[in-house]
């Protein structure tokens, strides 16, 4: 069997900005220092005079994006999660979110998976911050063919977009030639009867091998890729609670306020259903090999199978 291909969503995103600066003269790219990190530096490479390093300074990046949006470009700012969420979350909702500027924000470093950076760098609050500013999308794709798809998807779209993307290197699970990306949309990736596992970015491949080791105990897991947290696709999560009985949901990200929220919210209002859900328990994370500390808080495929037999 052949070994399955993997790849950094930052990188995606790198490659992915290039392209699209082949075609569109009005995108820029604004990073805070980190270019070699966010992979933005390949952009600069091709475009030198379309890429701003606006230096150690999150917060005033934002603003510059603000102020370019208003001239027509489209600008892509770049940074960790925990810079483009948390530092500069005032400039982001002020300054972007409120006179709804078309700013895209690359957010790269999230989650757990940031690995020996540790707490401090590893931001599993992003998505529960960025869905709470009206107006803004918040994007967190599965793999390489997903994260170029949404940061195609990103430009093409009006309005302030929040792209959140991984440091580890991830399966490619979505190069088929089935595959369609739309905001707003999840996409069904394997039928089931009695549980649906609903997960977005590293997550998804998670919920895949653990549906696929429930499936030898004999349940039958359902399970849905949630790339777009806001706007939620409320109608296949409703579908999906209601086919099953039972919603598991799968995140990188604090059970607080990210997928598992939005997916709480959504049922209680149109379908009650019993709801798991599995993520970062409301912790900081800790310094450590990414794939050890995904092990560890059950985040991979072995962990989420055992929550969900535990659960069901």
């Amino acid at each position: 069997m052949s070994e399955v291909k993997k790849i950094a969503t930052r990188e995606s995103y790198g490659n992915a900005l290039v392209e699209l600066g082949k075609e569109h003269d009005n995108l820029v790219v604004l990073d805070a220092d980190l270019a070699g990190a966010t992979k933005t530096g390949t952009f600069k490479k091709a475009f030198p005079e379309r890429h701003i390093d606006c230096g150690i300074a999150e917060s005033n990046m934002m603003g510059i994006a603000a102020g370019l949006a208003t001239t027509g470009k489209v600008p892509f700012a770049s940074t960790f999660a925990m810079f483009a969420a948390g530092r500069a979350y005032e400039q982001v909702r002020n300054s972007i979110g409120y006179p709804h500027l078309n700013v895209k924000i690359g957010a790269t470093h999230a989650g757990i998976s940031v690995g020996e950076d540790g707490a401090t760098h590893q931001c599993n609050e992003d998505m529960a911050l960025m869905r709470t500013i009206p107006g803004m999308t918040v994007v967190c794709p599965s793999d390489d063919v997903e994260a170029k798809a949404a940061v195609k998807a990103a430009y093409e779209h009006e309005g302030p977009v929040y792209l959140r993307f991984g440091r580890l290197a991830v399966p490619v699970i979505n190069n088929n030639p089935d595959y369609k990306f739309e905001l707003g949309k999840g996409v069904l990736l394997r039928e089931g009867t009695d549980v649906t596992l609903i997960a977005t970015g590293l997550c998804v491949n998670s919920a895949l091998e653990a549906a696929e080791m429930l499936a030898k105990d004999g349940v039958s897991a359902r399970v849905v890729n949630i790339h777009t947290i806001k706007p939620l696709d409320v109608e296949l999560v409703v579908e999906s609670a209601k086919a099953t009985g039972k919603v598991v949901t799968v995140e990188e990200h604090s059970i607080v306020g990210g997928l598992g929220g939005a997916v709480c919210e959504a049922l209680a209002e149109n379908a009650p259903t019993p709801v798991l859900r599995i993520g970062v328990k409301d912790v900081f994370g800790e310094s450590g090999p990414a794939t050890a500390l995904l092990a560890k808080y059950k985040l991979d495929g072995a962990g989420v199978y055992e929550q969900v037999k535990e659960w069901l």
